[in-house]
């Protein structure tokens, strides 16, 4: 193979594993690449052990980690998995879903089963889109969330109904008034099961001497709504599952979810040739019974995908650009005092873990940028890159010192750095700069490098800058 092959497969995995997960070390680059790009998406889209931190050794160190029912705990215990795990497309799909079937804290008050609901996203999220929507269905913290706990035989509450169709499925214009209520009236009696009865017709949660304990499902037939509806055109005794069933065979629904994937996964707008992965997308969506597993690969092993468009065309939610950071970085692998703080900064820049702002998550793409939120991606990619003490830090060095001659010149620096933090191409103008921040010290004599001495830290300023680097942020 040749070297410019060698350099085209090792851009695209790298891609791709930045899109399907959250980036890769150069190490594990390199036994990714031993394995091929098509064999690499199937291992993405099987997850199997994902060997991430283990439960028993973060408690020895986190005791709040224990019960998980506040916010900052249980943020932290998502973010240790996601920095950790061996499957990281189970997580990533994860964090869609927790954007894009939006349950918030601010409302629950029970963290603890946010967490289940995102357990729930790892187990369904790359199955049927059917059988998730009916998971998010009888999940706890969505019951309460959309107030289907307040949804009985006469006195419907349509909150869930709508935003099963306007946010979660086939979005607004492809429904009527009367869809929403109809399908609301087949979710009666859909609520908890440890919730108290009041006479009054309500449920109230169920608080017990040591706080709120676990909730679960329960279906109610009493206070079910047994009469006939019509749905999306289709008239029958319908229960909540029936709905389901219909909204997973619109083409309606199609588009939404494929578009939605889309721009997660591929790129914040959708040009014509993404229109065209689009509708491949939406025919694996079908083909397969509408598994999402289906979808992505049929997306990821895509010619628009492996073009350079979708190449730096999306912005980097703050919780996948704090992740891939620490996963560079190779920080926080073990317990770490102060990951909490870590969590803090994800909604300093706007994605607070378990925090959706509203029912309709958060707006991503270019919103996630704004002047406030700049200055802490930029500050928090700098910190992390600019520790020669982080064993990915020590591993760039490392390689750095290996494979050349005693002397870098400011070229070489800039383009192994760009070379080993990615790969990632950057503008010309973008290229000058960090040559121009180069040239101001000279060549750089990493023979008999010490650590954290000046050569070392040359070395990690240069990665701090291509960390704040807008191709950085966009990779």
């Amino acid at each position: 193979m040749t070297s410019t092959a060698t350099k085209e497969n090792t851009e695209l995995m790298a891609h791709l594993l930045r899109r399907a997960g959250f980036g890769a070390t150069r190490q594990e680059l390199e036994q990714y690449l031993d394995k091929g790009y098509e064999a690499v998406v199937e291992d993405l889209l099987h997850p199997t052990d994902a060997e991430n931190m283990p439960d028993d050794v973060i408690r020895r160190y986190h005791p709040e980690q224990s019960e998980l029912r506040d916010l900052t705990s249980s943020g932290a215990y998502w973010m240790y998995r996601m920095i950790s795990t061996q499957c990281p497309l189970e997580e990533k799909i994860a964090l869609f879903w927790h954007g894009f079937l939006a349950t918030g804290y601010t409302k629950l008050n029970q963290a603890r089963s946010q967490l289940n609901q995102v357990e729930m996203f790892r187990r369904n999220g790359l199955g049927s889109f059917r059988d998730l929507l009916l998971e998010i269905s009888r999940d706890p913290a969505m019951l309460l969330w959309l107030d289907n706990t307040d949804n009985h035989n006469g006195a419907i509450n349509e909150n869930f109904g709508r935003e099963l169709l306007e946010l979660f499925s086939m979005g607004i214009g492809n429904y009527t008034e009367e869809d929403v209520k109809e399908g609301s009236r087949a979710f009666t009696g859909w609520t908890l099961g440890n919730a108290e009865y009041m006479a009054v017709r309500a449920y109230k949660d169920s608080i017990w001497p040591y706080s709120r304990i676990a909730w679960h499902f329960q279906y109610r037939e009493e206070d079910h709504d047994n009469g006939e509806k019509t749905f999306l055109g289709e008239t029958g005794n319908f229960n909540g599952e029936d709905i389901i069933d219909i909204i997973a065979k619109q083409e309606a629904a199609a588009l939404f979810i494929t578009t939605r994937l889309f721009q997660f996964f591929a790129a914040d707008e959708v040009s014509e040739e993404g229109e065209q992965a689009i509708a491949e997308m939406m025919q694996a969506y079908f083909d397969s019974g509408y598994e999402i597993r289906a979808v992505l690969r049929t997306l990821f092993n895509s010619d628009y995908f492996k073009s350079e468009s979708a190449r730096y065309a999306r912005v980097k939610g703050p919780v996948e650009l704090i992740v891939g950071a620490m996963r560079l970085a190779g920080s926080y692998q073990s317990p770490t005092l102060g990951i909490e703080k870590v969590t803090n900064q994800s909604f300093f820049m706007g994605q607070g873990l378990l925090q959706p702002p509203t029912v309709e998550g958060w707006h991503e793409g270019s919103e996630w940028i704004d002047s406030g939120a700049l200055v802490e991606r930029v500050n928090f990619v700098a910190q992390e890159m600019g520790n020669t003490s982080s064993p990915g830090v020590r591993d760039i060095i490392d390689r750095l010192s290996a494979g050349n001659s005693d002397t870098l010149t400011p070229d070489d620096l800039v383009d192994q750095c760009l070379d080993l933090v990615g790969p990632i191409t950057v503008s010309d103008a973008t290229r000058a700069t960090l040559v121009g921040f180069a040239q101001r010290q000279g060549d750089l004599e990493l023979k008999d490098h010490q650590p954290g001495d000046e050569s070392e830290q040359r070395v990690a300023n240069m990665l701090r800058l291509v960390a704040s680097s807008r191709e950085f942020q966009l990779a």
